[in-house]
């Protein structure tokens, strides 16, 4: 079967127009049934980044030791149900940040933000930024509720929530409002910089595919081929973000909300390089890659067919 020839360096502007409040549903629902399928390889990937915590290589028990045993490790000790702890909180994060990543990253690109130099990359670290503050509640529960496990295999500060509600009422209680967004000093710049490198590396990757014509030009497989470009470049700039959110997240807090382990960002990366070395802050790499990969790789395949689907509609409502 011939290739449909491709069309010259077609970018975010060459995607099926749809509204903004559109992409706001069809970002969410394809990143939520992303998570369905990728939150196991989170809960695997959040026990790996706090093992450990502030402790020098070698002088700490390793429960978890990578992907596959790190899988068996859970399994053991929380049974099958054990890793897909934390998904309810896991839905309502990726509900809330993609939902409005999308919709604002949609808006920029109608306002021709996405044509400038640059643009993709700006749009992208913004709308990252908004999506993981309103976000960031859900993440912060998401994460405590998967560190937990049984005393012989704890890694990190032990939170008791019993689920999603016990959690943002205990927190409530406890901290108040402010509570809740414990943690959103690490999770703005995470997102930030792995929303422009996904968006950005998306567009980018799918038109440089659709160039080399291996492809035929509507198919679901530039998506894909697109996806697993974009996820590389953003395990590669997010992973050290992600295990700093992750400590900030889940560090236990003073009657004053203070972290009792680290005063924010800085203070996290440097506590890490220095008692962990540099190398601490992939910890979980691969794991994180496993999740990551499939994640971006699926949520952005799901997220362009479903704006096609849309675009078509549309089309021919007109």
């Amino acid at each position: 079967m011939p290739l449909t020839r491709a069309q010259p360096a077609p970018g975010p502007e060459a995607m099926e127009t749809v509204a903004p409040a559109v992409d706001l549903v069809l970002g969410a629902s394809a990143c939520c049934l992303a998570c369905v399928f990728t939150n196991p390889l989170e809960v695997v990937k959040t026990r790996l980044q706090l093992q450990g915590e502030l402790q020098a290589r070698g002088t700490y028990p390793r429960h978890y030791r990578g992907f596959v045993a790190s899988v068996v490790a859970v399994a053991r000790a929380d049974g099958l149900c054990g890793l897909q702890k934390g998904l309810a909180a896991g839905l309502l994060y990726q509900g809330l940040m993609n939902g409005i990543r999308f919709y604002c990253y949609s808006l920029a690109c109608q306002a021709g933000l996405a044509q400038q130099p640059g643009g993709t990359v700006v749009a992208g670290a913004v709308a990252g930024a908004l999506g993981a503050f309103v976000g960031s509640p859900a993440y912060l529960i998401k994460t405590q509720l998967q560190a937990q496990t049984v005393a012989a295999m704890a890694v990190g500060h032990q939170h008791p929530h019993q689920s999603v509600l016990d959690a943002l009422g205990t927190i409530w209680r406890q901290r108040g409002l402010a509570g809740l967004w414990q943690g959103v000093g690490g999770a703005v710049p995470r997102v930030m910089v792995g929303s422009a490198a996904q968006l950005a590396t998306f567009a980018s990757a799918k038109a440089w595919v659709q160039q080399q014509q291996w492809l035929p030009e509507d198919s679901w497989l530039v998506a894909l081929a697109g996806g697993m470009i974009s996820s590389v470049a953003v395990v590669t700039v997010m992973t050290p973000f992600d295990v700093v959110s992750t400590r900030l997240y889940n560090q236990p807090v003073d009657g004053a909300g203070r972290g009792r382990l680290y005063g924010g960002l800085a203070d996290c990366l440097v506590k890490i390089w220095r008692q962990e070395g540099p190398l601490a802050l992939y910890k979980g790499l691969g794991p994180t890659y496993l999740r990551l990969g499939p994640h971006t790789i699926l949520s952005m395949l799901f997220w362009d067919e479903l704006r096609k689907l849309a675009g078509r509609a549309q089309h021919q409502g007109s």
